[in-house]
């Protein structure tokens, strides 16, 4: 009876498991580091930073699943979003949707909290540069043998003129036997 029963072991996060050949947590992990190791590698901080006399403020906008596959592109996002802020080279400024929840709790705020709290609209900080991309996937598969090859393409666009000062691909590709997963 013991046999069937469920057995679940504890491992390291950062562990390397791959069970289907699936995009899974390593692949966004490193995929993350790398590309935003390269970004940060690149001049276009340099440039801002000695034309400013700043650092450069980054958004992530839409980074695209277009693979053949689900990815939680949630959690690639937040990978980056950790690579960069600690990195120390540039400062991060919240999404869209992070903004609504600030933006109404300043709403709430000025109705409800004490003057000498209260933190004032119209003091964010905008974005100098947006990060966008994609990830896609080719699958070649015969029998129950595959061969999964994934790309992501990462863009640093200006937000002042639109100017890409940074494009970056990382490509993975993984060898899969009896392969169960079927597009």
């Amino acid at each position: 009876m013991s046999a069937c029963a469920t057995s679940v072991e504890r491992v390291a996060s950062d562990s390397t498991i791959d069970l289907s050949g699936a995009w899974n947590d390593t692949d966004s992990r490193l995929v993350a580091e790398e590309m935003i190791q390269d970004a940060l590698s690149r001049p276009w901080i340099g440039e801002f930073t000695g034309r400013t006399g700043q650092r450069p403020a980054v958004i992530v906008g839409t980074v695209r699943n277009l693979s053949h596959e689900h990815i939680n592109v949630k959690t690639f996002v937040a990978d980056m979003e950790r690579a960069l802020v600690n990195s120390g080279r540039v400062d991060f400024v919240a999404s869209r949707d992070e903004r609504g929840e600030v933006r109404d709790e300043r709403i709430d705020q000025d109705l409800n909290a004490r003057e000498d709290t209260r933190n004032a609209a119209g003091q964010e900080l905008g974005a100098d540069f947006m990060l966008q991309g994609q990830i896609n996937t080719i699958i070649d598969a015969e029998g129950k043998e595959q061969v999964r090859y994934y790309q992501v393409d990462l863009t640093m666009i200006s937000m002042a003129d639109n100017r890409k000062v940074w494009l970056g691909q990382k490509k993975i590709k993984k060898y899969v036997k009896n392969a169960k997963l079927r597009y």
